[in-house]
């Protein structure tokens, strides 16, 4: 889904104003995935973030026989949230200056962070990656549907209506109807991450909002990761493979996808995003040997025309997007 020109829609301050505040006041740190992104196109480093969110979620899909769906969650969310301290390394006298507001703001983002990753992860372990996936998209471009005011955007819309009857499980179609609750639950918390993720983006600098937020929502699925300590106490391998995902799915999308929006306009992000439950899918084929049926593959074909549609027609003019706020994805 076009999450720059969802953001775009939403924010309220122009994105050259936030741009300029983002340089004075962000300490964004250097990393060897960030140094050697810049001497590739931009197009190639959303393929890549891409891939190695997925591969982030397949290798999490390996751990659900071992954890379960809530003891990955906690994993992935801890780890993530350990390295992304570490990468921006928030100084507690700056976290002082804040209001009582700013506080709450950051805890409902670790909360909905917390929803999202817990409910995908949940959907995961009912339905094929590419099928939740997809589902999930339709919480981020109900918001760029229902904040648009173009008309062709209804036209869009019907084709995302379309995919997901396509994707319920009436007429006999052969796929669990909790989990495509549990990702459309997810894609309702996604919607809402985007719309926190605004205003944290706003009020604390970088990317330490973000690891404010994964640090709580790390802390609010402990007692789901405790059941799995005596499994992991006997299998230290199991952390190796933790960390991994939270690498995958967090720090490497992260650098590439924010390299890559300095080079690129928002409406060709959003195009090549829209192209991620074709990748879930593919991913999903390759790694855990998921099929899915051709009623399902029409119904990912739709959504993904739904969301390019949104995006490619999306007035976000045709400069790159100077922004340095990180967007987390399950």
């Amino acid at each position: 889904m076009n999450r720059a020109l969802l953001l775009q829609r939403v924010w309220s301050h122009s994105p050259k104003e936030l741009a300029t505040s983002q340089q004075q006041h962000t300490r964004r740190p250097a990393s060897i995935t960030q140094s050697t992104s810049r001497f590739l196109p931009p197009q190639l480093l959303i393929l890549l973030a891409m891939v190695s969110l997925q591969l982030g979620a397949a290798f999490a899909k390996s751990l659900f026989p071992v954890v379960g769906s809530t003891g990955t969650v906690f994993l992935r969310l801890a780890f993530a949230a350990i390295v992304l301290m570490l990468m921006w390394r928030p100084r507690l006298r700056r976290l002082r200056g804040y209001t009582r507001k700013d506080y709450i703001t950051v805890v409902l983002f670790g909360v909905t962070m917390a929803g999202l990753n817990g409910f995908f992860y949940a959907a995961l372990a009912r339905l094929p990656l590419g099928i939740v996936v997809t589902l999930e998209f339709v919480g981020p471009l109900s918001i760029a549907l229902f904040s648009s005011r173009r008309r062709i955007d209804v036209f869009w819309a019907l084709f995302a209506v379309a995919g997901i009857i396509l994707l319920a499980p009436i007429n006999g179609a052969m796929i669990d109807p909790l989990g495509v609750g549990l990702a459309l639950i997810a894609g309702a918390f996604w919607a809402a991450y985007i719309l926190l993720n605004v205003r944290v983006g706003q009020t604390f600098p970088g990317g330490t909002g973000l690891a404010l937020g994964m640090s709580i929502g790390a802390l609010i699925t402990l007692p789901f990761g405790v059941t799995s300590l005596p499994v992991i106490w006997h299998d230290p391998s199991i952390l190796l493979i933790g960390l991994g995902v939270a690498v995958l799915s967090s720090v490497i999308p992260f650098s590439l996808e924010m390299e890559a929006l300095r080079r690129m306009s928002a409406r060709v992000f959003g195009v090549l995003m829209s192209m991620d439950p074709v990748m879930a899918a593919l991913i999903g084929f390759l790694v855990l040997g998921e099929t899915v049926g051709l009623r399902a593959l029409i119904a990912m074909a739709l959504i993904v025309i739904a969301s390019s549609g949104v995006s490619f027609g999306g007035k976000s003019g045709s400069h790159p997007v100077q922004r340095d706020i990180p967007i987390d994805r399950p």
